[in-house]
This record gives structure tokens, sequence and C-alpha cells, in this order.
């Protein structure tokens, strides 16, 4: 178990600020939360003595801070195989196979992406949900961030929260678009399944904001790049559901199986078998969360999509021939 230990003086600037407000300035490292729950437990003490989180300061107080890192995670590791785009000591950067379930949950108690990272660096039992800070569906592949430290696990989460991070994704969806385009309607909880999220009004949905271009149509379908300005639930599956252009595959938004009139066999075959949402996670830029140094990855096209796309080609190059 991880010992931390600080000590500063309190900045003369901080006089008349509450003590939890000034501990959050003075160790930007540790979330707000967590330094809350060490003066409760008295880690951190003021002149040598505890004090509540609402003690007005007069600054030049001395603080001192000695906490054990507690595990936050009580999943096991487990043997399962990263593909590791990027890692320092401070994040990970994955490339997620379709199938791998990000957090265990009801239905999922083990061999998860969690169960993996934590076989991959025991120390990330010390932060929450083993340093993820976002997550892909179990049926949508590509590129994650994954905090290795509390300072990049802190920076991270405001950094989504103000959407500092570029998540760029790739999709295949029913109907053949014309242009790109925004989508801007709230997300909530459908109201008939729990398992689903829904377009709601403002009152009861979070602000969602897709953007979308067209890459390539064929007879009836489409390969466009969908950009988020926020990060919702299930947010690009159920945008482009609410637009009539759902998912190829999406077994909540979909509608069930649609075969273009006149479809080669290949691609028949290619729809019939794309049991998930086509959808890829193939960028991710954003600043290093210590460093500051600007990070772009790319995650190529996995091969199922890989192989979806070129029985469209094909198909809409046979049907112009005839």
């Amino acid at each position: 178990m991880t010992v931390i230990r600080h000590e500063a003086q309190v900045p003369l600037a901080a006089a008349g600020r509450r003590f939890d407000q000034a501990l959050a300035e003075m160790f930007p490292d540790y979330s707000r939360s967590r330094l809350a729950s060490w003066i409760k437990a008295g880690a951190v003490t003021l002149d040598g003595a505890a004090a509540p989180p609402r003690q007005l300061l007069r600054g030049g107080e001395q603080v001192r801070l000695e906490a054990e890192l507690v595990n936050e995670v009580e999943s096991a590791p487990e043997d399962i195989a990263l593909a590791i785009v990027h890692q320092d000591e401070h994040l990970l950067v994955l490339d997620k196979p379709a199938g791998l379930v990000v957090h265990p949950g009801a239905g999922n108690p083990a061999g998860t992406l969690l169960n993996a990272l934590l076989h991959h660096d025991a120390r990330l039992a010390e932060l929450p949900r083993a340093g993820i800070v976002h997550r892909l569906d179990k049926d949508t592949s590509g590129l994650m961030v994954v905090a290795r430290s509390l300072a990049a696990h802190t920076a991270l989460v405001e950094m989504l929260s103000r959407h500092a991070v570029e998540r760029q994704y790739e999709a295949v969806v029913v109907g053949t678009l014309v242009a790109g385009g925004t989508i801007d309607a709230p997300i909530g909880r459908h109201m008939g399944d729990r398992l689903r999220q829904a377009v709601r009004d403002e009152e009861d949905g979070k602000h969602a904001v897709t953007h979308y271009r067209l890459r390539e149509r064929f007879r009836a379908h489409s390969l466009i790049q969908c950009n988020l300005e926020t990060g919702r639930t299930h947010q690009i599956r159920v945008h482009l559901a609410h637009i009539h252009h759902p998912l190829v595959g999406d077994p909540l938004y979909g509608g069930g199986l649609r075969l273009p009139k006149g479809a080669t066999p290949e691609l028949v075959a290619a729809l019939r078998g794309f049991r998930r949402q086509a959808l890829h996670a193939e960028r991710l830029a954003f600043e290093h969360p210590v460093t500051g140094e600007a990070l772009a990855f790319e995650a190529k096209r996995p091969a199922d999509m890989e192989a979806l796309i070129a029985s469209l080609r094909v198909d809409a190059l046979e049907q112009r021939e005839l």
C-alpha cells in the first residue's frame, strides 16, 4: 500500500478561504472528494492539529498531509491481452477490441478491461475504476485513455468534463446520407427500457451534441465520421437512430436487419454476420495531463468493419455495371 506525505505552507493569498478550498489548490494532483475524505479522517493537519473542512484560514499555516492510498478497486486481476498504443508513467492509451466489456457489472463480473488493467499494473487498484476515466460500449472497438497516476486521473476527468479530449469515430449506418450535419438533442434514460437511452426533452435529458460528415455513400448505406462534442451514454447510437440512420448491426437501436434490394450474396452474408454496432473509435487527441505535450493517436479499422465496407463497395460497383 502506498503512503503519500506532503508538507506545505498555506499561501498568504489564501487568507479568508476555507481549508478544503485552499487544500484543493495546494494539492491539485488529488481530487476534491479524496482531499475531503482525508481531512475528515485526520490525515491532513493544520499547524499540527486536525481542522474542519470549513475552517477559515489566515495564511501562513503549515499543512501536513500523510495518507495511505487504499485500494479503490476490489476486482481481481486477470491475464487478458491488451493492445497498448502508448504507455508512460501517467497514462495508457489502448485499442479496445469489440466484445470486451469495460467495467464489471451485472452479467459481467469478470473478464473485463478493468480486470486486464489490474493484471497489467497492480498499482491501478489505488485509482478509482483502475484509472478508467471514460468508456466504450462492449461492442464498440477503438481507442481509450486510462490514467496511471492520481495526477493524471484528476486532470483527465477535468479535461473530459470540459470537452478538451478530441474523440473521433467511424461508423457504417443504414441509409444514404447526402451530406454531414450536427445532431443537437438531449439524451436520457428510455422511459420503457432501462437498457436503452433515448432523445428526451431538455428537462429530462442531458445536453448532447454529435457532429458527423459523409465519407462514402453506398447503395443503401453510408460510411460516416462522427466527432463528439459531449460524451453521453450510447450518444452516437442514439443520435443516429434519432435521424433514422441507425448503425448497422446495432442490437438496441438498429431496428433489425435491412438488406438492399438485389444485394450481392457476399453483402447479404456480411450484413447477416455483422452482429455488433458498426462503430470504431479511430482517433483520440488531447494534451498530456501532466506534461502538457500534444498527443494524438489513431487505431486502424478492425477486420470485421473492413470486410463489411469492402462488401458494400463491391455491391455498389456491381450494381453500377448492370
